[in-house]
């Protein structure tokens, strides 16, 4: 008599790096890396088990050491991440936990290398349904991808056609062993609650129900591909110079509902979380209000769109420069102002020392610019030269030891300093961006 459900067949892993399995230690995991172990061609690319050690649940510790055990016995790497877990964020603990896991599986993932995740059929349906009582679109109904870029490498779902059922046979016949994570049982959890009480009562209707939920999916992604090219070219017509920035009068000229699809694509190609629907209704609000200095913003997810005058920009929320802040600075070294901007004076040191201070800006300040026989408010000067507010706010003074303003940033520069830049071969530059620089850098006093 044949078994119910035969063993899960893998496909070809992608690429050609090594295989990093998030091990749980739970079922799902536990039979993904039991079928990889057991697979010549994941051997032989290198297969590593990487555990998440969140601390959420007192057996944390033992979760660890079960999974080091596991990994042990089939003959596979295993390597503990420790994450810290945000608990008091305005998404939840688990949207929380889910962060800082996959935040801690990128960092650990090298070029070309494929993180391997357990998401099975069940999982797959239980997304689909979630995200259309949200109220998702195409996007967000196409749940989750088989691949997808992931850091340096890939972020793969072999089991995305398996039926949990499956798994459960094929780790019950091999005799295998896993962690229950009793947190899966409570109902607070809206994916909790769906899985535990409304995916059964449907199936007990529709039998096929999660194949159905994962078809919708594929569905989904269809569709998304045939839209793909127009929301490219609508992109493209709406950007600026600035990819953080889109320009509001050619935003307004998109139909409505390729305007939604356009900013959704804007804000992921930003490598921001994805715009909640309250985000889209304040962008179609905002579009119809008049050009003004006024700079309306929404907030999310530790990220902030604003609108001022006829941009709109969007970004990780920065912190203003403090208005006290003051520090000496010789110009030797790059400097780190309270934020994460870096003030740099590249090219050729200056033959005596220098006696600058950097600090924020306190209203009243004035500066000559180049060609000009008198000072300018830098007010007025920044104002003309369309400075956006959320730059105004973390703007660095440069000043000398007379009190002159030398420059702001390095967008506006006395005409003197910028002679003296100039003739000696030198360029100041103020990164305001979310980069990582690898230079070091003087970090003010407290």
């Amino acid at each position: 008599m044949s078994a119910p459900f035969p063993d899960p067949t893998l496909p070809a892993p992608p690429g050609d790096g090594p295989l990093h399995v998030a091990f749980s230690g739970g079922l799902d995991s536990t039979a993904l890396l039991h079928l990889l172990a057991h697979d010549a061609r994941a051997r032989v690319r290198g297969l590593v088990a990487l555990h998440v050690h969140h601390g959420l649940q007192p057996p944390a510790d033992a979760w660890a050491a079960h999974c080091e055990a596991v990994c042990a016995a089939l003959g596979v790497r295993c390597e503990v991440l420790r994450v810290t877990v945000a608990r008091d964020g305005d998404r939840g603990l688990e949207a929380a936990a889910r962060e800082a896991r996959h935040a801690a599986l990128q960092a650990r993932l090298p070029p070309g290398a494929v993180a391997v995740l357990a998401h099975h059929r069940d999982d797959q349906a239980e997304t689909v349904l979630l995200r259309a009582l949200r109220g998702a679109g195409p996007d967000g109904l196409a749940a989750m991808r088989p691949l997808r870029p992931f850091g340096a490498g890939w972020l793969w779902r072999p089991l995305l056609a398996v039926a949990r059922a499956q798994l459960l046979a094929y780790a019950m016949r091999h005799g295998l062993h896993w962690i229950e994570d009793p947190s899966n049982a409570a109902d607070d959890a809206d994916r909790n609650f769906l899985r535990n009480r409304v995916l059964p009562l449907l199936r007990t209707r529709w039998p096929q129900a999660d194949a159905v939920l994962t078809d919708v999916a594929t569905l989904q992604r269809t569709t998304i591909a045939l839209l793909d090219d127009e929301d490219t070219a609508a992109l493209a017509k709406v950007r600026t110079s600035d990819p953080a920035m889109l320009d509001v009068a050619r935003l307004r000229t998109l139909p409505t509902a390729r305007r939604a699809r356009v900013l959704r694509r804007w804000i992921a190609a930003l490598g921001l979380p994805p715009l909640p629907r309250q985000g889209s209704a304040w962008c179609e609000a905002t579009l119809q209000m008049p050009a003004g200095d006024r700079s309306p913003q929404f907030d999310w997810a530790h990220c902030r769109l604003q609108r001022w005058r006829d941009l709109l920009h969007a970004g990780p929320q920065r912190t203003p420069l403090p208005r006290e802040f003051a520090v000496d600075w010789a110009g030797t070294a790059p400097l780190v102002l309270p934020g994460g901007d870096r003030l740099h004076l590249h090219g050729p040191p200056p033959d005596a020392p220098l006696d600058w201070q950097v600090r924020a800006r306190r209203g009243g300040e004035r500066i000559a610019l180049p060609g000009r026989t008198h000072s300018h408010a830098l007010k007025h000067v920044l104002q003309d030269r369309a400075v956006p507010p959320w730059l105004r706010e973390r703007l660095p003074l440069l000043i000398d030891a007379s009190g002159r303003v030398l420059a702001a940033g390095d967008l506006v520069l006395d005409g003197a300093f910028e002679a003296w830049l100039r003739d000696g071969g030198r360029r100041l530059r103020w990164a305001h961006d979310a980069a990582v620089h690898d230079t070091p850098a003087e970090t003010p006093s407290p």
